[in-house]
């Protein structure tokens, strides 16, 4: 059952019914931080929450790839249910701070039995590094290991910050983003009300 704080974020977010689409003024496009020349050599997200309605969603996404430890997995394996991809990299910061809050979620989902699989997507680092940083921080849901950008390709231009956290729903259609840094309310209220769908 998801805690009165999290409906309450929920809500919140519904009333922000913005379509997922790219914004020439958006001041975390990659032309506009490279016109700051702030040099950070990645572009950072504000955290920014985007919701699709059912009727709006594009084409169910579809990725494969090979986990941290060596196995072979496609998002075929999690069909049926809400799918949570998080792009990340253990060299940004922001990254790093959400893991804990990736991880809290996601026991939450595992202890409740919720149809729901979350799955990392590591960019720019070693299979070696980015395990030391999952294990370091407690994580226990699986992440895909560097592939060079191929799975990013299969994420319909979704991805334009590092973090990002997708929340697909049971047809693996794109139903909310956050660019940027999540949170564990928030990430709960955007899986809760996907959950609620009517597949």
């Amino acid at each position: 059952m998801i805690s009165r704080r999290a409906a309450m974020a929920a809500a919140l977010l519904a009333a922000l019914p913005v379509a997922l689409a790219g914004c020439s003024s958006d001041p975390n496009s990659i032309s506009a931080q490279a016109n700051r020349g702030d040099d950070k050599n990645y572009v950072s997200g504000d955290g920014t929450v985007t919701t699709v309605a059912p009727g709006d969603r594009g084409k169910p996404v579809s990725f494969s790839g090979t986990l941290l430890d060596g196995q072979k997995w496609s998002s075929s394996q999690a069909d049926g249910k809400v799918l949570v991809v998080n792009v990340w990299g253990a060299w940004c910061a922001p990254c790093q701070k959400e893991l804990p809050e990736l991880q809290k979620v996601w026991a939450g989902w595992q202890k409740a039995g919720d149809p729901v699989q979350m799955i990392g997507i590591n960019q720019r680092d070693s299979v070696t590094n980015a395990q030391a940083t999952l294990t370091s921080k407690g994580v226990t849901y699986p992440s895909l290991a560097d592939d060079g950008g191929a799975a990013l390709l299969s994420l319909q231009d979704a991805v334009t910050a590092y973090p990002t956290t997708l929340v697909l729903d049971t047809r693996h259609r794109i139903a909310a983003r956050v660019n940027g840094a999540t949170t564990y309310l928030t990430l709960t209220g955007l899986v809760s009300d996907v959950l609620k769908e009517k597949s």
